[in-house]
C-alpha cells in the first residue's frame, strides 16, 4: 500500500495543475488565428453602432435592416450576383497573400479583362458558341498578363509588388477609359460605354434568375481548385512556406521569383475573368467606371484579409462582405442611415488586420533581433 500511494504522489506531481492548465488553455485561445478576424468585425459593428446612437439612430433596427436588405427572398438574386463577384476578387488577392504578396492592382486587372471582352463579344468574327468562352479566356488573359508584370520587377528591379501592382492599375484604368471614349464607345451615346453585346456574347443566368449566371458555377470551381492545389500540392505547400517565412524558403530552394509572377499571373487571370463576368451580364456592355464604381475589388481585399487567404474561408468572408455592401441600401431605405456607414465598417475591419500584420512583422523583427 505505501508503494501505491507514492505511486500516486508522483502521477500528481506529474500532472500539470489547474491554475497552469487554465493559464494554457487561455494563451491557446487569445493566440487563436480566428480571433483577430472574428474581434475586427466584433469592433466594426461596435463602432457603426457608437456612430448611430450618436445620430440618434437604434442599431437595432439599422443592422436588422441591412440583413434584410441583403437577405430578403426578393433581392436574393441580385445578393448571389454581388456574392460571386466580390468572392472572385478575394480569390484574385488570396492566391498572392498565401505567400505574404499582396495584389493590390485588382481594379485595373478587373477593367483589362471587361475591356478585352467586350471587344471580342462585338467585333471578333467568331462562331455564335464560341464567342463566351473565348471572351472569357481573353479577358482573363489580358488580367494576367498586367499582374505578371509585377513579378519580374520585383526579383529584377526590387520593386515590392504591392506598389508595383497598385501602381499598374491606374494607367490601366485609364486605358480602357480611353478606349472606351474614344476608340470602342457607342457612337451617340452620353455615356462613355460600349454598344451592348450580341446574345451570343452574353452569360447565361440560372434557372429563372435575372442576375445570377453561370458565372457564380465558375467562381465555385475555382475556390474548389485553390483548395485543392493550397491543400493537395506541392507548389501550395511552398507558397506557405514563403508566406511563414520567405527567408527559410528561399534558403531552401523555393523558387520565389518564379512562384510570385505564377501566383500574380493567375490572381490576375480570375481578376479579369471577373470583369470579363461583369460585361458579359446585364446591362451587357462595359461602361467606363461602372466596373470598379461599386467596389468588388476592395471587398474582395477585405474578405481575403478576413480570411487570411485560406480558400476554406473565402466564401464565408465574401458572403459577410456582400451583406455589408448590398445590405447598405436595405438600411439606407428602412433606417435612414447613409449607405455609406457599410464602408466605414468595411474599412475599420481592413485597418485592423493591417495594424494585425505590422505587428506581427515587428514581432518577427523582434525575435530575429534577439
Amino acid at each position: 500500500m505505501p508503494e501505491l500511494k507514492e505511486t500516486d504522489a508522483i502521477a500528481e506531481e506529474a500532472l500539470p495543475s489547474k491554475s497552469v492548465l487554465g493559464r494554457s488553455v487561455f494563451r491557446q485561445l487569445i493566440r487563436h488565428p480566428s480571433l483577430v478576424p472574428l474581434g475586427a468585425v466584433l469592433l466594426a459593428v461596435l463602432i457603426g453602432s457608437v456612430i448611430m446612437l450618436c445620430a440618434g439612430i437604434s442599431p437595432f433596427v439599422a443592422y436588422p435592416a441591412m440583413v434584410r436588405g441583403a437577405l430578403a427572398v426578393e433581392n436574393l438574386d441580385y445578393t448571389i450576383s454581388v456574392f460571386t463577384l466580390i468572392c472572385g476578387m478575394a480569390l484574385a488577392f488570396a492566391l498572392p497573400l498565401r505567400m505574404g504578396e499582396y495584389n493590390l492592382g485588382g481594379n485595373g486587372q478587373l477593367v483589362f479583362g471587361g475591356i478585352t471582352a467586350a471587344a471580342i463579344g462585338l467585333y471578333a468574327p467568331l462562331p455564335a458558341w464560341l464567342v463566351i468562352p473565348i471572351a472569357l479566356l481573353a479577358g482573363a488573359v489580358a488580367g494576367g498578363l498586367l499582374a505578371a508584370v509585377a513579378g519580374p520587377l520585383s526579383s529584377k528591379l526590387g520593386i515590392p509588388i504591392i506598389i508595383t501592382t497598385l501602381l499598374l492599375s491606374t494607367p490601366a484604368v485609364a486605358l480602357t477609359s480611353y478606349l472606351v471614349r474614344f476608340q470602342i464607345g457607342e457612337a451617340g451615346s452620353g455615356q462613355a460605354q460600349t454598344a451592348r453585346l450580341p446574345e451570343a456574347a452574353r452569360l447565361p443566368g440560372i434557372g429563372d434568375l435575372g442576375y445570377t449566371n453561370i458565372g457564380l458555377i465558375l467562381i465555385i470551381v475555382l475556390l474548389v481548385a485553390f483548395w485543392l492545389f493550397d491543400s493537395r500540392s506541392a507548389l501550395g505547400y511552398e507558397l506557405r512556406v514563403l508566406g511563414s517565412n520567405a527567408r527559410f524558403g528561399a534558403y531552401g530552394g523555393i523558387g520565389v521569383s518564379r512562384l510570385a509572377t505564377g501566383s500574380l499571373a493567375v490572381a490576375g487571370a480570375v481578376a479579369g475573368l471577373v470583369g470579363a463576368m461583369i460585361v458579359a451580364a446585364p446591362p451587357y456592355r462595359f461602361i467606363d467606371g461602372a466596373l470598379i464604381s461599386p467596389g468588388y475589388t476592395f471587398a474582395g481585399v477585405a474578405a481575403a484579409l478576413l480570411a487570411a487567404g485560406r480558400p476554406a474561408l473565402l466564401p464565408l468572408t465574401a458572403a459577410v462582405f456582400t451583406i455589408l455592401q448590398v445590405g447598405g441600401s436595405g438600411m439606407e431605405r428602412e433606417a435612414d442611415v447613409p449607405r455609406q456607414l457599410s464602408d466605414v465598417l468595411q474599412a475599420v475591419v481592413v485597418t485592423v488586420l493591417a495594424l494585425r500584420t505590422v505587428v506581427e512583422a515587428r514581432r518577427a523583427r523582434m525575435r530575429r533581433d534577439v
